[in-house]
C-alpha cells in the first residue's frame, strides 16, 4: 500500500466522520451531527472535516455519500438524505481542499472496507448487502468495485423478490422502493411494520404489550425476539428470509466468495442470518455458490470511513490491488 496519509470522510443522513488511513491503519475518528441545512452548509462542513484530520503528507480523499454517483466525474445524480443532488462533487471538494478527491456510494465503500483486512485484500469477488432503514449494496470484483456503465451499480435493494407476476407485470409505482423490491419487503420499515402487525394481531405477546404501552418498532422485535419472545422471533425470521431471497439472487448471480450483510438490521445477528442462510441455500441453483460464505460485516460502524479512505488509495494508485501473501477466500456452503 502506498506511504503517505489517505482521508476517508463518511457522510450520512445523521453523521459524518472523517478518518486518516495509513497503510491499512485507520486513525481516531472524527464524528459530528450532519449539517442538513443546505448543500453549501454540507460542502463548508464536509471541507472542515477533511482539513480536521489532514496531515502534511496527505495524498488523497475518498468520500462516501447514500446517493448515486456518476463516478467518472463526481456529480451526484440522485441523493438520499443529504442536499447534494445534482451537484459535481468531486470538482467542488478538489478545488477547495486542493486534493484529489473520489466520490462514491457509502454502500459501496462499506463493500470495500469488508474485502480488506488492513493493507490485505483478502476477498477478490464480494457481494455487499446493508439493510437499515433502506437496502443498499456494494460489489467488489477482481478486488476493485464495480460501478457499471453510469456508476450506478449495483442497486441492491431494488432487486424485485416478492413479485406476483401471474397476470403479467403490474404498474409499477410512482415512487421507490417498489412493491416486491427487497427493500420494501426487508429493510428497517418492513420490520417495523411487521412488529406492529404482530403486535396488533398478538396482544398478550410482548411485542403486543408493548404496543400497548406505547408504540413498537423492528428495534423492539429485535429486542424481545433475544429476550425469548416467540412473537418477536417470528417477525424477524419473516424479514430474513425474504433477505435470504435477495442473498440468493447475488449468488445466482455472481458466484462470489462472500455475501456479506451490514447495516443496522443486522444487528439481529444469527436472528436474522440463520433463516436468510436457510433460504438462500434453497433458492441457490445447484453447483452455484459451493464457495461461497454468507456473514455479517465485521467493520461495523466504521466500514463507511474506512471503505472511503481505501477508495482513495485505489484511484490515487490508479491499479488493482494483489490478494495478501497466501490469502484464500474463506467458506463453504
Amino acid at each position: 500500500m502506498i506511504d503517505g496519509q489517505f482521508i476517508g470522510v463518511d457522510v450520512g443522513g445523521t453523521k459524518m466522520a472523517a478518518a486518516e488511513l495509513r497503510r491499512g491503519v485507520l486513525g481516531e475518528s472524527s464524528l459530528l451531527p450532519t449539517d442538513t441545512s443546505s448543500s453549501d452548509a454540507l460542502l463548508d462542513q464536509i471541507c472542515a472535516a477533511i482539513e480536521h484530520v489532514r496531515g502534511p503528507d496527505a495524498l488523497a480523499v475518498g468520500v462516501g455519500v447514500p446517493s448515486v454517483v456518476e463516478f467518472e466525474t463526481g456529480r451526484i445524480r440522485y441523493s438520499v438524505n443529504i442536499p447534494l443532488a445534482d451537484l459535481p462533487l468531486r470538482q467542488l471538494l478538489s478545488d477547495r481542499v486542493g486534493l484529489p478527491v473520489f466520490v462514491e456510494n457509502d454502500a459501496s465503500c462499506a463493500a470495500l472496507a469488508e474485502a480488506y483486512e488492513g493493507e490485505n485484500l483478502v476477498t477478490e469477488d464480494l457481494v455487499m448487502i446493508t439493510v437499515g432503514t433502506g437496502v443498499g449494496g456494494g460489489l467488489v470484483l477482481g478486488g476493485r468495485l464495480y460501478r457499471g456503465v453510469t456508476g450506478a451499480a449495483p442497486e441492491m435493494g431494488h432487486v424485485i423478490v416478492g413479485l406476483d407476476l401471474a397476470d403479467g407485470a403490474p404498474e409499477p409505482a410512482e415512487r421507490f422502493p417498489q412493491p416486491g423490491s427487497l427493500e420494501a419487503l426487508a429493510a428497517g420499515r418492513a420490520l417495523d411494520r411487521l412488529a406492529e402487525r404482530c403486535a396488533r394481531e398478538e396482544p398478550d405477546s410482548a411485542l403486543g404489550r408493548r404496543l400497548a404501552a406505547g408504540e413498537v418498532t423492528g428495534v423492539d422485535a429485535v429486542e424481545l425476539a433475544r429476550g425469548g419472545d416467540a412473537a418477536a422471533a417470528r417477525v424477524v425470521r419473516v424479514v430474513g428470509e425474504r433477505l435470504g431471497i435477495g442473498i440468493a439472487n447475488a449468488i445466482n448471480m455472481f458466484d462470489p466468495s462472500e455475501v456479506v450483510i451490514g447495516g443496522g438490521v443486522s444487528q439481529a445477528g444469527d436472528l436474522l442470518m440463520v433463516p436468510a442462510a436457510e433460504v438462500a441455500h434453497r433458492y441457490t441453483l445447484p453447483g452455484v455458490g459451493t464457495r461461497t460464505t454468507i456473514r455479517l460485516a465485521r467493520r461495523g460502524p466504521e466500514a463507511g470511513v474506512v471503505g472511503a479512505g481505501l477508495l482513495a488509495v485505489q484511484e490515487y494508485g490508479g491499479s488493482a490491488p494483489s490478494m495478501a501473501p497466501g490469502a484464500v477466500s474463506p467458506g463453504a456452503r
